[in-house]
This record gives C-alpha cells, sequence and structure tokens, in this order.
C-alpha cells in the first residue's frame, strides 16, 4: 500500500481494481486446487481447539496430533461409506420414483378436470416430465459422488495444516517482521474464524440429528441421506434451509401422500426456526460483523469463483477479507460499508449564542 502513496486517487484506484481482477481471475481459474486447499484450512481451525486443550493437558504432541488425525480420519470414512451407500440406494430406487411420480401427475391432472380446467391432463403432461425429473437427479448425484470424491485430498491436505499449526505463527512473525498491532489483528482474524465454524459446526449438527429423528418417526426412506444433506447445506446462509428441505419433501410425496409431507415440511420449518433463527444467533454473540446484503452477495460471488466449495465457505472468506480491509486506513471505508450496520450518534448541540447585555 505504501507503494502506491506516490499516484494519484484515480490512478490508486485503477491499480486496486486491477489487482482485484487479477486476483479474481487467478482463483476462478485454480478453483479446482484452490477450493480444496481452501475448504481444508477451515477444517484445521475447527480442529485447532482440540488440539490446543489435549496441549494444555499435558498430551505429548506425538499422541495429540494423531490421535486427532485418527478421529478425523475416521470420521470422513463412516461418513463416506454412510453417504455413498446411501446414494447407491438412492439410485436403484429412482425408478419406482418414476412411476409413482407419473401416478401423481395423472391424479393431479384428473382432479383439476374435475374442478372445470379442461385439457388438464395433457397441460400437466407437457408441464412435467417424470423422465426428466428423474434424469436431473441422476445428474445431480452424480455430481454430488464426484464432490465427495475429493474428500481425500481434503483431508490429506487438512492433515498436513494440523502438523504445521503449532509453529505457524512464529513462521508468520518471522518471515513477515509483524508488529503487535498485526499479531492481534492476525489472532482477531483466527479466533473470529473459529468462532464462527465452531458454532456453525454444532448447529449443523443439531439441525441434522433432529432431521434424522423426525424423518425417522414418519418412516420416510433414507433419512440418514437427507440428514447428511441437512448438515451439509446448513452452512449455505439463506437458502441451505430451504434446499435441505426439497429432497425429503419429494421423497416423502412420492412415498406417502401430501399429509405426511406436510409434517415433514412442519419439522423443516421448526427445526430452522429453532435452530437457525433462534438458538444460533444468541450463541454467536454480537454476530458476523457483516451486513445481511453483503453475506448474499458474497454467497453470489464466492459462488461463482470458487463453485460449490465457495458457496459453503462464502461467509468465512468474507470474514477474511473484511478484517483485511480494515487493516490499512486506505481500505477501511469499505470494511465500513461491508460490515454491520453503523449506529448514527448524535450530532453535539450547537451552544445557543449568548445574548448582548447592556452594562
Amino acid at each position: 500500500m505504501h507503494l502506491l502513496n506516490g499516484f494519484s486517487p484515480i490512478a490508486r484506484s485503477v491499480i486496486v481494481a486491477a489487482a482485484i481482477a487479477v486476483t479474481v481471475v487467478v482463483l476462478q481459474s485454480a478453483a479446482s486446487i484452490v477450493a480444496p486447499v481452501l475448504l481444508a484450512a477451515f477444517i484445521a481451525v475447527i480442529l485447532t481447539p482440540p488440539l490446543r486443550w489435549l496441549r494444555r493437558k499435558r498430551v505429548p504432541q506425538w499422541i495429540s496430533l494423531p490421535l486427532i488425525v485418527i478421529l478425523l480420519l475416521e470420521a470422513g470414512s463412516v461418513l463416506g461409506l454412510i453417504f455413498t451407500g446411501q446414494l447407491e440406494g438412492f439410485r436403484e430406487s429412482l425408478p419406482g420414483y418414476r412411476e409413482r411420480l407419473t401416478l401423481l401427475r395423472d391424479q393431479f391432472g384428473l382432479w383439476l378436470e374435475e374442478t372445470g380446467v379442461e385439457m388438464a391432463r395433457e397441460a400437466v403432461k407437457d408441464m412435467f416430465d417424470p423422465n426428466v425429473a428423474v434424469d436431473l437427479v441422476r445428474v445431480v448425484l452424480s455430481n454430488m459422488r464426484s464432490t465427495f470424491g475429493t474428500g481425500l485430498l481434503v483431508l490429506l491436505s487438512t492433515v498436513f495444516m494440523l502438523l504445521e499449526a503449532p509453529g505457524l505463527q512464529t513462521k508468520l512473525r518471522k518471515a513477515f517482521h509483524l508488529q503487535e498491532e498485526a499479531e492481534l489483528r492476525l489472532q482477531r482474524l483466527f479466533t473470529s474464524i473459529n468462532h464462527y465454524m465452531v458454532i456453525k459446526t454444532i448447529a449443523s449438527l443439531a439441525t441434522a440429528l433432529c432431521i434424522w429423528g423426525w424423518l425417522w418417526m414418519l418412516a420416510i426412506d433414507y433419512a440418514t441421506l437427507w440428514a447428511i444433506l441437512a448438515f451439509l447445506l446448513n452452512f449455505i446462509p439463506f437458502i441451505g434451509g430451504l434446499l435441505m428441505a426439497v429432497p425429503a419433501l419429494l421423497s416423502a410425496l412420492v412415498q406417502a401422500d401430501l399429509q405426511v409431507t406436510l409434517i415433514v415440511a412442519l419439522g423443516y420449518l421448526i427445526v430452522n426456526t429453532v435452530i437457525g433463527s433462534i438458538l444460533e444467533p444468541r450463541i454467536m454473540g454480537r454476530g458476523l460483523g457483516i451486513s445481511t446484503l453483503v453475506v448474499f452477495l458474497s454467497l453470489l460471488f464466492w459462488g461463482w469463483v470458487l463453485g460449490t466449495v465457495g458457496v459453503f465457505l462464502s461467509v468465512p472468506l468474507t470474514m477474511v477479507l473484511l478484517i483485511a480491509l480494515d487493516s490499512h486506513p486506505q481500505t477501511r471505508p469499505l470494511a465500513i460499508l461491508l460490515g454491520p450496520e453503523v449506529a448514527e450518534t448524535a450530532a453535539p448541540e450547537k451552544e445557543a449564542p449568548k445574548s448582548a447585555t447592556r452594562s
């Protein structure tokens, strides 16, 4: 930033904008490599507190680190086996779902004709084709399987990051000659990201368990699959709660009837309201330090740059960007604009002019 002081304000703005554009293009072109590494970095941030806790309990590093790594690998393996097994079972059930969807379509068209809508069955057939819907589901499942296949790369990257974690702060201090203020800012960055990721993970796990219990009581097929999707999609702000409900609602409609589907929808509504709108904001405390509009725009931006991983990590990535902008006076106005609503301060009252008094 000091190198830009010799330029005019317009020239500085053009140089900064060009640098940002080049960075975005590079990130987008290297998204297949950058996205898994970023995901591994945030997983490592989540696992750092347990590692520090074991260290405070005087557990040697040669025991604590392999213990965390083994638990991580075991959890990833179990989750992968369950997820792929549920996906295979769901894929095999698609032909039966196609027949059920065809029957529901014909019944809906017949009901419309009985209510007075002419040629309703032909119109509904033109509007909704079960074969197209099933093919779309197959494409989504194949993409999910390929996305899940990058899990090994993410796990390995997380392991190596955890190996480097104990000496990272010392390396950064010596490499960049960080002053006390810069170290405090870096510590604030790690603390904020860790605070968000840990609470979001716990909230997502609670959401998944509640959804699984609700679907299991209603005997909905593949309740475990929909619970895993709920855990993953809960990391997506705004639209995650809606997306997680769609597959389970369609499964309930195909498997049971409209009444059961409405009960499933009620369960999703209650869980997302209680955990996502009441408990999570209270535990999160003072909030993310980002305006609601910026959270939504960051969802679109990081999804465009990094794909699926960018959608999941849009909030923590924006937190990193916000703290980086706040670290320099020339970019601090941008941090204020991206931040939460600022309370207006009352303008100081002007003293009334003293009236001239005659002696």
